[in-house]
């Protein structure tokens, strides 16, 4: 009986990816709140909307952050709308923080206004801004001499990433370059990444203790650039300083003004940045509700996390998994209004902190952890869902695949299948669900170059955004729900042995549960007062 079952689970993969030419038809049944899903979801789509209620007006969604409490809010006004129940679960409390303006300019040897921005829970400048020359951490010869060398920072902005050897992406010197003067750039490059890395390490200090140093000894400002490999992009995450600024500056105008420091050409800065600590403010994960009838003790979940990095709107990290989630809520709503299970939509707190808003709401909600049918979770990305995986759970891939099989084929025939596939460790909120040993699954979407461009970076903006994928996926996620409700077996829950850790010789351990952070920052922030 079990090889009937994997040779069916085989063939039913073989026929989920064939194209739809194969088949006779588009919808593999006639069930009618399928079609009504895909009708609604195509032809009176709301994502736009949202969208832009979203990512263009209320913007991006630092935990602790104004901006974050008005996305929550947006979110359960918008549920409303939809005749759907909604709530703000506080889970914690975080150290609150508002960003102001920044501006940044050169005023010698040439006037420029430069392109960079203040980190995430960065100190600011004084109201009159600050006005200084440059320094560049400087290859000595041991720690000792580092600390000889410190007080040459006082007054000074600091330049404290390496000064990379291009600005273009390596796919156009791939296109563009010869091969000999490709492989030049990168063993220059590697050099240069080395050469920064052993100039670091002489301090004996860590990022951030480096950071704190610099500041103790008098500097004036950080300036940093991470920069993505991509044309005016830069991964932009949180200081480290507690009483001066941290700016990252793109990768074009931090090397000017390396450029200019090390060659003597003495480049004088002036700053403005603004920004308010705003004492302990309430953490929230926002859940919207649709009660169930029959089986209303078991759920069902949509999930993606709220939160994002605030150097440009979270438009692909992660407004695109929240959308994608309300649409589904929505469209639900209208077309199959009375779910047998309950079906709840967790729109997560601080995931860019560690998973804290899903870690907490897992050990908050036992009965909703013990009586998991499924969750799907979407993070990080536009594009087309392309992967799904069983989640290391065995019984799994045939609920999965049962469900599959009766979503239009125009919505799963690129999709790959890893069955029984592999727990996550942690990479993002299914993994909270997962440690507790409830099936959390990860759904991926085709990357649109998402780590070169959007991922925590600068340019994570609406225009980013491909709505007729967006509009796949909605499809997907909504006939899922709706199939995992209505299915009469419960999602089995064995898990696969791990493989062996070639280090220990043991197999490897299924993912710990951890306990959510529900104070951040706000020690060090006790600490620095």
């Amino acid at each position: 009986m079990r090889f009937f079952q994997k040779s069916l689970l085989v063939l039913t993969l073989f026929l989920l990816i064939s194209p739809p030419s194969a088949r006779s038809q588009t919808f593999a049944t006639n069930d009618s709140v399928l079609q009504k899903i895909w009708k609604e979801a195509m032809n009176n789509s709301q994502l736009e909307q949202m969208a832009h209620e979203l990512m263009d007006v209320v913007g991006p969604r630092l935990v602790g952050t104004p901006q974050m409490q008005k996305a929550h809010d947006w979110a359960v006004g918008k549920y409303a709308s939809w005749n759907i129940t909604a709530r703000n679960e506080q889970w914690g409390k975080w150290r609150g923080w508002e960003r102001g303006i920044t501006h940044i300019d050169l005023l010698s040897p040439r006037v420029r206004t430069l392109e960079g921005t203040m980190l995430a829970w960065s100190p600011g400048t004084p109201k009159n801004g600050l006005q200084a020359g440059t320094i560049i951490i400087p290859d000595v010869a041991d720690s000792v001499a580092f600390q000889s060398w410190l007080p040459n920072v006082k007054g000074k902005f600091v330049l404290i990433s390496m000064q990379q050897p291009t600005g273009r992406p390596d796919k156009d010197w791939e296109e563009f370059a010869t091969k000999e003067s490709f492989d030049k750039m990168k063993a220059e490059r590697d050099t240069l990444r080395n050469r920064w890395q052993a100039r670091l390490k002489k301090t004996r200090l860590d990022q951030k203790k480096l950071a704190l140093a610099l500041e103790a000894a008098g500097a004036a400002a950080l300036i940093s650039s991470n920069w993505s490999n991509g044309y005016g992009v830069n991964k932009i995450f949180g200081a480290n300083t507690k009483k001066i600024p941290t700016i990252d500056l793109s990768l074009e105008d931090y090397g000017l003004i390396y450029r200019l420091t090390e060659n003597g050409g003495n480049p004088l800065l002036r700053l403005v940045a603004e920004a308010k600590f705003l004492g302990a403010m309430p953490a929230y994960n926002t859940i919207g509700e649709m009660r169930g009838n029959t089986k209303a003790d078991e759920y069902v979940m949509l999930s993606a996390h709220f939160d994002s990095w605030d150097a440009s709107s979270g438009a692909t990290d992660n407004g695109t998994g929240t959308i994608l989630m309300m649409e589904a809520m929505r469209i639900l709503k209208k077309v199959y209004p009375q779910p047998q299970r309950t079906i709840l939509a967790g729109h997560w707190g601080s995931e860019e902190q560690g998973l804290n808003g899903s870690r907490a709401f897992v050990k908050d909600h036992p009965e909703v952890v013990t009586k998991l049918q499924a969750l799907f979770n979407q993070d990080n990305g536009t594009g087309r869902i392309e992967r799904m995986s069983g989640a290391g759970y065995l019984d799994a891939g045939e609920s999965l695949v049962r469900w599959l099989a009766r979503v239009p084929s125009e919505v799963t025939q690129n999709i790959k299948f890893d069955f029984a596939g592999m727990p996550s460790g942690g990479g993002s909120d299914n993994a909270s669900f997962i440690a507790t040993g409830a099936p959390g699954f990860g759904i991926g979407s085709n990357s649109w170059n998402y780590f070169l461009y959007t991922w925590h970076t600068n340019r994570d903006t609406y225009d980013k955004l491909v709505f007729d994928d967006l509009k796949n996926n909605v499809v997907l996620v909504a006939s899922l729900v709706y199939l995992a409700s209505e299915d009469a077996e419960f999602v089995g829950r064995t898990k696969r042995v791990m493989p062996v850790d070639n280090k220990t010789g043991k197999p490897r351990d299924w993912p710990a549960v951890k306990d959510a952070e529900r104070a951040g920052g706000l020690e060090e922030e006790k600490k620095t007062k």
